[in-house]
């Protein structure tokens, strides 16, 4: 009569079947962690928005019932959506343009062999180190009209002090100084490993014709560096474009409807008025919008690549 095997010799015979299974099948079993999670947390939540984009449904008012396209049409009569748009444009054009050219002019400067530089250089990075909600809730005091440090700052040396986040005036501006603050350090730091792996034989031959400093930086150091400049952008534009963060904490949109953008219009659609379909709609926009942003760029990229 055949004895069955004891415990110890099937669990070895399970791991040798799982194991040359697994020699057999890597292409597929190594990346299934990951597309499963990419699945679970990207795909599915994307497939359930853009699913909700046709729908009409108020948050605990029955179950989303499908309307096609009119979530879509809606927005064209919407002037809070061109409101938000131009918002969106105007934040998002001022802050990435300053925070590039101050980047790189900062990342310049740091290229340089000087004393002190590494402690220089962590103190700068202090501001992109620091949680986002709390530089905010930092800066909403600092640019209190009434009891703000930087009124004060400015009537201790005789000039006017600013509305600033009260004011539709300039609560984009000071919103913006509040981003460039906390954000161009990423971008120098991107820029500061594109310059450092820069060759040197452009500019010693630069330097033995009589190039002086402005022409090096224009026809060697700019050209060379574009792809890093346009990938850095990149970068930061996918979280620019939709910047919630500080311009929630500092003015939730406000004064009035001064400073929401479409980003934050979709938010308070579906989570302050409850309309999640319509709110979708708006987010699958703010979604085309950076998808379309950031394909033109990557070709800007691959094209500087080539020059």
């Amino acid at each position: 009569m055949r004895t069955a095997p004891d415990e110890t010799t099937r669990m070895k015979t399970v791991a040798n079947k799982i194991s040359s299974f697994v020699d057999r099948r890597q292409a597929l079993v190594y990346p299934a962690p990951a597309v499963i999670a990419l699945f679970l947390i990207v795909v599915i939540p994307i497939g359930y928005n853009l699913y909700l984009a046709f729908t009409k449904w108020t948050i605990g008012l029955g179950d989303p019932r499908f309307i096609g396209i009119d979530n879509f049409i809606e927005l064209f009569w919407d002037e809070r959506v061109l409101n938000g748009l131009k918002v969106m444009i105007y934040f998002s054009g001022l802050s990435l343009t300053l925070e590039l050219v101050l980047g790189l002019l900062i990342a310049l400067y740091f290229h340089r062999e000087f004393r002190g530089s590494e402690i220089v250089q962590a103190i700068y990075i202090f501001p992109f180190a620091a949680t986002p909600v709390a530089v905010a809730l930092i800066w909403r005091i600092m640019l209190n009209p009434e009891i703000g440090v930087l009124n004060y700052l400015l009537t201790s040396i005789g000039l006017p002090g600013s509305l600033w986040i009260s004011s539709a005036a300039t609560v984009i501006p000071a919103l913006v100084m509040v981003d460039v603050w906390k954000w161009t350090p990423m971008i120098t730091l991107i820029v500061l490993a594109g310059l450092k792996s820069l060759p040197n034989d452009p500019y010693e031959a630069a330097r033995i014709d009589g190039a002086n400093t402005l022409q090096i930086f224009w026809y060697i150091t700019l050209p060379l560096i574009r792809p890093v400049l346009i990938a850095a952008l990149m970068l930061r534009s996918l979280d620019n474009l939709k910047e919630f963060d500080i311009i929630y904490t500092i003015t939730q949109g406000g004064p009035g409807i001064a400073s929401e953008t479409l980003y934050l219009y979709s938010y308070n659609v579906a989570f302050s008025f409850f309309k999640a379909g319509y709110g979708s709609a708006l987010m699958v926009v703010v979604f085309l919008i950076v998808l379309v942003f950031n394909v033109v760029m990557n070709r800007m990229r691959l094209s500087a690549q080539d020059i």
